[in-house]
């Protein structure tokens, strides 16, 4: 369904996109999972058409992006980080607004938009001006917004950042329906527990570049990803850096707190231990963190998805 070679995009000399290649089949969820700044928005504002790469090739369906835009926008839905609503208008006035963009009947239009409010569980109160929503509900009405054409494609960026939890399970269970029913979805986040509820694979960026793709298992294995022994010292300095470092090298710093990686945790945690005592350090806390996406994006960037 998707297909992405070779995508360069640079902002005043900045390299946002390092040449990332990837693809994505019909009906796949695919997750792309980074840090603020890693190329996540760019990447989805080139998919769809608002913004244009350097260099590189996207095929949608059977369309080019560089030939054919148009036909490329009739079939995809885009969700953006920043709502789009007008708040002087109702729940209902603001679908038919951005629904009046497409080839649909006003007819049809009124009949997707009802449909539509009331699956995201706003029927009641459609005829209410936007202003009085809350920033979840004016969420829910900007993700409807983009499916009242019914796309084939759905993009959506970064959908649950500073929304309540009412919504974001709301939105998760209308996005799983839609998953089910056959809809791609290509969706941008820097929360990992939203990637493994959803994503059935995963493309990690960082710094402009594809670093890991994959099922969660598939990560897991691929990049022989360990447990983790998260040791919080009450003082660290460089100096104990260093003699750490020295006798376990496979380990990352953040400020007061060292994750050490370890094929055997119950093994290694007393060493560790000892190994602290004998430095002089003192601990204040331990963590052991298992394999999951949180532990994969450290070990393979050194730092944390929401940095």
């Amino acid at each position: 369904m998707i297909e992405v070679k070779d995508l360069k995009k640079a902002y005043n000399g900045r390299e946002a996109l390092k040449g990332i290649s990837f693809g994505i089949k019909a009906g796949e969820f695919y997750g792309l999972l980074g840090p603020n700044g890693a190329g996540k928005t760019t990447t989805i504002s080139i998919l769809s058409s608002i913004l244009n790469p350097d260099s590189g090739e996207v095929i949608i369906g059977s369309n080019s992006l560089k030939n054919s835009p148009k036909d490329i926008k009739k079939i995809i839905g885009v969700v953006p980080q920043e709502l789009a609503v007008y708040n002087e208008l109702t729940a209902f006035e603001n679908l038919m607004f951005w629904g009046s963009f497409y080839n649909v009947s006003k007819k049809e239009l009124s009949n997707r938009a009802n449909a539509l409010l009331k699956l995201f569980g706003l029927e009641d109160r459609k005829g209410e001006k936007v202003k009085n929503y809350s920033g979840g509900m004016k969420r829910r009405i900007n993700i409807a917004s983009s499916l009242l054409h019914q796309p084939r494609v759905l993009f959506m960026d970064e959908p649950t950042v500073g929304i309540d939890p009412q919504s974001r399970n709301l939105i998760f269970e209308v996005i799983e329906k839609l998953h089910r029913e056959g809809m791609t979805i290509v969706y941008t986040t820097h929360y990992m527990e939203e990637a493994e509820r959803l994503c059935d694979r995963i493309g990690i960026i960082d710094n402009g570049k594809i670093i890991a793709e994959g099922t969660l298992d598939e990560l897991k294995n691929s990049n022989a990803v360990k447990e983790t022994i998260a040791m919080t010292f009450l003082m660290l300095s460089k100096n104990d850096s260093v003699k750490l470092s020295s006798s376990w090298p496979d380990m990352k710093q953040m400020n007061n707190t060292i994750h050490f990686y370890s094929p055997n945790v119950k093994t290694d945690l007393s060493k560790l231990v000892l190994l602290c005592n004998q430095i002089g350090l003192e601990i204040v806390n331990i963590e052991i963190l298992k394999a999951n996406l949180e532990t994969i994006f450290l070990q393979l960037t050194g730092k944390q998805l929401r940095d």
